[in-house]
């Protein structure tokens, strides 16, 4: 079936007003606004706002410092160097800073490449499909309890087990210790932009989520084959048939995803959470300092144990674990809120202020701005396109139903977990206190949380310990599914393929445990971020398929027609 295009007109008005808004932010942080020039102090400001946005860069170009006489050891250092280079070269493409005000041009600083790319993409498609995000809020809570659930429909899980699968991926060590880390870099005004950024992010997530369910693919066997690989590929080619460039272009950068997908799943979401949940868990337990391996065998068997059965088995645990570690954490948090109740107003206005203060750290609002839509990115990977992969073998005769139910993600995410765990940073003033100051300088984000918790509920680190296990674990599981996804669309999809890349992921969790080096570790993190490049850029181009399927949707929904048949 063809799809009209839509006037030139209709698609220009959300990127003019997308190109508004980002100078509009620009005009915030002009000289006449932050008054770059008059305190002496503002170009050491300017400098540390650039360290501070190429953290990743310099982490990944500084050479490993160890002593490797041989064996493992020296086989370590040296693929360790070399993945260094590479995350050099990566990290100046991804953290590339982008001058948007003329400040930023005198300067040579800028906001880093991917995470405009990603704010571009969020506002975009946010005006694009009319804040179908705050729109459709109580829908999608609708949808997740099941009201309009048939069990006839095509897929592998439900609604609810697609949400807590892709939950499971991003509601993790982000959560924990990316918004302990953005507060003690950027003060408490940079959760206020990563609330903002979750907002938007939920229609990333609605537009990529939709996509994944119109252009899935369903094997004899009832396994689903779907995600930013398959309408990066099968998508461009049909919306622009005869279209040769499109087709080549849809073909690479589907490629280009997998691959991607590929490195950050044995990085970024297995060897890298293992190797954070150990450090944060052997503060509490020391014994696992020693005996490493142990916790990579017991995290190896555990998984395994789960990832074998594909995402049947992958989404049954999920939707019993993520409602668990979120209650527990949430609870948590809740109680905190609750014993300092009178701070609470308190806090909110420093987040306000905080976002809006052109003397502010690093660099004014702008600097604020970028810490905060950074460390969201990380924390619910809208735009990133890996939860598609999840939501796209949920059962449902309409694509936008589960897209829908995607974008409740990042305000879970996003909104509700990460400020808990801000009002938790910013009510016990951890982020500016002397005495963690060798955990804010190393940014010890998980250790950081734990010790504001623990200063409020006494021996809470234990059961800090046992929910920061089950963020990692919860994310290793989601992540092996989206990486054997890819690989099976490179390799083919077979079950001999399939498993074949399990037991590759299985390694990588043990290998998590015992390997030090942080340049492999990185790369999983580039990976991931670098995954947006691609998705965003299809799903801007496939955005009027959206936008038609939504509007058809939407006219069938407000005129009662899904009611009546959920009553019958």
């Amino acid at each position: 079936m063809k799809y009209q295009r839509l006037p030139a007109p209709v698609i220009l008005r959300p990127l003019l007003m997308t190109a508004l808004i980002l100078i509009f932010c620009g005009w915030l942080v002009s000289p006449s606004q932050a008054q770059d020039d008059s305190p002496a102090e503002q170009p050491a400001k300017a400098e540390q706002q650039t360290e501070s946005l190429e953290a990743a860069l310099e982490k990944a170009e500084a050479e490993a410092d160890k002593p490797a006489t041989g064996g493992f050891a020296l086989v370590e250092q040296k693929v360790d160097e070399l993945f260094g280079k590479f995350n050099g070269i990566l990290a100046k493409i991804i953290f590339y800073p982008v001058p948007i005000t003329p400040t930023q041009i005198e300067k040579g600083t800028g906001v880093p490449l991917a995470v405009l790319w990603l704010v571009i993409g969020a506002t975009y498609f946010t005006l694009r499909m009319n804040f179908i995000n705050i729109r459709a809020f109580k829908h999608a809570i609708l949808l997740v309890l099941g009201k309009y659930d048939n069990p006839e429909d095509e897929g592998e899980v439900t609604h609810f087990q697609a949400l807590t699968a892709a939950l499971s991926a991003t509601v993790g060590l982000g959560n924990i210790a990316g918004v302990a880390v953005a507060i003690s870099t950027g003060g408490p005004g940079a959760m206020f932009w990563m609330m903002l950024a979750g907002l938007l992010g939920m229609t990333s997530k609605f537009a990529e989520c939709t996509l994944a369910q119109i252009y899935r693919r369903i094997n004899p066997d009832g396994r689903v084959m779907g995600g930013p690989m398959c309408y990066l590929s099968t998508g461009l080619t049909q919306q622009f048939p005869g279209n040769a460039f499109l087709k080549g272009l849809g073909g690479f950068l589907s490629i280009l995803f997998a691959v991607m997908c590929i490195g950050g799943s044995l990085a970024g979401g297995n060897a890298f959470q293992v190797k954070l949940s150990l450090g944060a868990v052997a503060e509490t337990f020391p014994l696992l300092k020693e005996n490493s391996w142990v916790y990579g065998l017991l995290m190896a068997v555990f998984v395994g144990i789960v990832i074998i059965g594909g995402i049947r088995s992958i989404a049954r645990t999920t939707e019993k674990i993520v409602p668990f570690m979120c209650g527990i954490y949430v609870l948590a948090g809740m109680a905190i809120i609750i014993l300092n109740i009178q701070k609470v107003p308190a806090s909110f206005m420093a987040i306000i202020e905080g976002a809006f203060d052109p003397d502010a750290l690093y660099g004014g609002i702008m600097g604020v701005l970028i810490i905060g839509f950074q460390r969201a990115a990380f924390s619910n990977e809208a735009g990133v396109g890996s939860a598609a992969i999840a939501h796209s073998a949920a059962k449902t005769e309409y694509p936008v139903r589960e897209g829908i139910v995607a974008s409740l993600g990042p305000f879970i995410d996003t909104i509700v977990i990460c400020t808990m765990t801000a009002l938790v940073i910013i009510i016990t003033g951890a982020y500016n206190d002397p005495q963690y100051a060798d955990l804010i300088a190393s940014n010890e984000g998980a250790a950081l949380t734990a010790e504001a918790m623990d200063s409020q509920i006494p021996y809470f680190k234990y059961v800090l310990s046992v929910s920061v296990i089950l963020f990692a674990y919860s994310t290793m599981i989601s992540w092996s599914y989206y990486g054997e996804r890819c690989w099976a669309f490179l390799f083919g999809d077979s079950q001999k393929v399939s498993m074949a890349y399990r037991i590759l992921f299985l390694v990588f969790v043990v290998l998590g445990s015992i390997v030090s080096a942080t340049n492999v570790l990185d790369f999983g993190d580039l990976m991931i971020l670098g995954m947006a490049f691609p998705n965003i850029l299809g799903v801007l181009l496939l955005s009027n398929r959206v936008k038609q399927e939504l509007d058809k949707y939407w006219s069938r929904y407000k005129s009662g027609e899904f009611d009546e048949q959920a009553s019958n």
